[in-house]
């Protein structure tokens, strides 16, 4: 049989990561099996151990690709929004804590549907979790100071990294409570969107 190039080996673990991104935030790391994830990648389980030595390592890659993903596309919101940090704020929140990211966890950030996942799963995990927080905390101190520099407030820079904690904490819990009751009570799930939305606007 020929063998597989570098590319193609790169591709098919692309395709791992992606299925299993989608499968693991949808039913938990622990709630799907390697045999039908590397199914729903359009492969046999056998060529699972080509890429990964275990689903724990390939867990880690997924909460890897996730923060990634996310953090790029929080950076995108940054920059099309050059002159007013303001409007970049309320663009990540209406983006973040909205119905369309509550119903759609299999391509929404890690941060939110994975985070009960990583507090089982060990140091490792736990420690790419903190990478992506790393990540988010930064970026959100910086808009919150950019912002202040744009309408002559005082912030420290201690008071702004406070802030940018508090703010990102509530974003993921307000998601993680919208999901609990999304079928139970629909209109009670929106309400804690729109209410989280409003007050985080006006941190």
């Amino acid at each position: 049989m020929p063998r597989i190039t570098q590319e193609q080996k790169r591709l098919n673990r692309e395709k791992i990561v992606g299925a299993a991104g989608e499968g693991f935030r949808l039913r938990g790391i622990d709630g799907i099996g390697i045999e039908e994830l590397m199914k729903s990648a359009g492969m046999t389980h056998g060529g699972f151990y080509n890429h990964f030595a275990s689903k724990d390592d390939l867990a880690l890659a997924v909460l890897h690709q996730g923060f990634t993903d996310s953090l790029a596309s929080l950076d995108a919101i940054r920059k099309s929004h050059p002159r007013s940090a303001r409007a970049a704020l309320h663009d990540m929140l209406d983006s973040y804590v909205s119905p369309d990211h509550r119903d759609h966890p299999e391509i929404g950030c890690a941060s939110a549907a994975l985070v009960s996942d990583v507090g089982r799963h060990g140091t490792e995990a736990q420690a790419e979790y903190k990478r992506g927080l790393d990540g988010y905390f930064a970026a959100i101190t910086e808009m919150l100071q950019e912002r202040a520099r744009q309408t002559g407030a005082e912030l420290t820079p201690a008071e702004a990294r406070e802030r940018a904690i508090a703010l990102f904490s509530q974003m993921v819990g307000s998601m993680m409570v919208a999901r609990a009751v999304a079928d139970a009570d629909p209109a009670l799930s929106d309400e804690v969107l729109t209410v989280n939305r409003k007050r985080l606007k006006a941190l």
